[in-house]
């Protein structure tokens, strides 16, 4: 693997990064990257063609209160490491909680029995070690410890102060706290090591408002890679109203209409439509065993023009950011789909040395106990030139959906369904009444290019959003300007 030289500023980030994970991760249980030379070379003793430690620690913490009452309060430090050998399309993996030179050794000898024995040893070929190339996204000041418990609590207190003050009939409210401090280190069998600190904090809320013997929900919150003083007045105020406003919308949602009818979807958060429907087709893994509705489509006509798709992981302070990915490649802003062309796949090493392409800094593993796979990091799709108020005014009779709650996806075919949690209806351009009810189903692939209008307003979700597959869990971003669908398929309740 070829790394271009780090400049001095970022080389220097870097190299503290790494002073700080061997510090956590190797110091305190008598490893050396000595130590870490000799497990890779005894699972390259077989044939095999790639190998990786990943050493990992995390402290977390999370706080809710709900009624005025702090319902729950938890720590949690985890630790561990896994080994990883590849042999073609096969992977072992071991891993531990027991950080040791007698454990490391003993994974790297289960491994090692995916490659085939005999030959010349492989012994000589662990190159020696190199500082990978990474960038400087984030601090790496731990989160936890930047306001103490009474501050989160009092935190939570004023969440809920702040929402039954804006509305008499919010009768119920619920917040919570999280933080997390992660420090990761990758060694690899080329020799490359690299290390990141990842510092996480999100602020959730959830309103129940009552009218009339009726109760609906609303939610609010975000966060970020950066410590908890992101949550100031301003933001929280920000994330209580958008809870009471959704819940109070929904209050007056009348059963949304159902059958095949122009959709507008809002800006930031409906991202997570194109991230479920478009952005799991587009992983490497699914196109490689030729699962997903956009195998072997690189180079051709995928989505309507205009329609630009990125996966970026070097966003400052994002959720979905990362300054290395779990097998440490930089991350990098991958343009997915240009103007309507499908260019490329999200990479993993092991898919992209199966494809013949190069690693896109998209391996991502839950923890060390996990296997890295090809994920996201924060997919969007690029602004246009309309606005809001036009692409509004544009609907004859319609839905314009601004929230989304849960969905499912089928990576083969793409079909999906998602429930808009937050809806209106439209008519000759003008919206009439907030719609309940309401779910969007359709194909993916097929809804791409029926993108008829693309706002000039792209943002970006808060913050909150967790990708699942195949068991495992990472955090993740999406975004996307106002959109205008045409033809697509409406379940509704009336």
């Amino acid at each position: 693997m070829n790394i271009t030289p780090t400049p001095a500023p970022r080389r220097a980030a870097t190299e503290s990064r790494l002073a700080t994970a061997s510090a956590l991760l190797l110091e305190p249980f008598g490893l050396t990257q000595a130590h870490l030379a000799k497990a890779l070379a005894e699972i390259r003793t077989h044939h095999v063609d790639d190998a990786d430690l990943y050493f990992q620690t995390t402290r977390s913490e999370g706080w809710s209160l709900e009624e005025g009452i702090v319902k729950t309060g938890s720590f949690s430090i985890d630790q561990g490491v896994g080994v990883r050998a590849v042999s073609g399309e096969k992977t072992a993996f071991a891993y531990s909680d027991d950080i040791s030179e007698a454990s490391l050794m003993d994974a790297a000898r289960t491994v090692r029995s995916i490659g085939a024995t005999g030959g010349p040893s492989h012994r000589a070929k662990v190159n020696p070690p190199k500082l990978a190339a990474s960038r400087t996204l984030y601090g790496g000041a731990d989160p936890i410890g930047s306001l103490d418990s009474n501050a989160k609590i009092a935190l939570l207190g004023k969440v809920e102060q702040l929402a039954r003050a804006k509305d008499p009939r919010v009768v119920q409210v619920m917040a919570g706290l999280a933080g997390e401090h992660d420090v990761v280190l990758v060694a690899r069998a080329d020799g490359t090591l690299a290390a990141d600190v990842r510092p996480l904090v999100r602020l959730s809320v959830t309103v129940i408002a009552e009218q009339n013997g009726r109760r609906e929900m609303g939610n609010g919150g975000g966060g970020g890679r950066f410590g908890l003083d992101y949550f100031d007045e301003a933001r929280i105020a920000e994330y209580v109203d958008a809870a009471v406003n959704a819940a109070l919308t929904n209050l007056e949602a009348r059963p949304a209409p159902a059958g095949e009818m122009t959709v507008v979807l809002g800006p930031g958060w409906p991202g997570i439509l194109l991230h479920e429907a478009i952005g799991h087709g587009l992983e490497g893994d699914f196109n490689r065993k030729g699962s997903s509705a956009f195998a072997g489509r690189i180079g051709q006509r995928v989505a309507a023009k205009g329609v630009t798709v990125l996966d970026d992981g070097t966003i400052a302070d994002r959720r979905g950011s990362l300054n290395v990915d779990d097998e440490g490649h930089p991350t990098q802003r991958n343009v997915l789909i240009e103007d309507g062309i499908l260019r490329g796949y999200i990479q993993d090493s092991l898919n992209a040395r199966l494809m013949g392409v190069a690693a896109t800094g998209n391996g991502r593993r839950e923890s060390y106990a996990h296997l890295p796979m090809p994920r996201m990091t924060n997919t969007y799709m690029l602004a246009g030139d309309r606005s809001r108020e036009e692409i509004v005014a544009s609907i004859k009779k319609g839905l314009y959906a601004t929230n989304f709650g849960g969905g499912q996806v089928d990576i083969t075919s793409g079909k999906f369904v998602f429930s808009a949690s937050e809806a209106f209806w439209v008519e000759n351009g003008r919206i009439l009444y907030p719609v309940k009810g309401a779910t969007l189903v359709g194909s993916g692939p097929e809804s791409l290019k029926r993108v008829s209008m693309i706002g000039n307003d792209l943002s970006l979700d808060t913050g909150v959003g967790t990708c699942g597959k195949e068991g495992q869990s990472v955090p993740v971003g999406v975004g996307q300007p106002t959109l205008r669908i045409d033809g697509l398929t409406v379940g509704g309740t009336a």
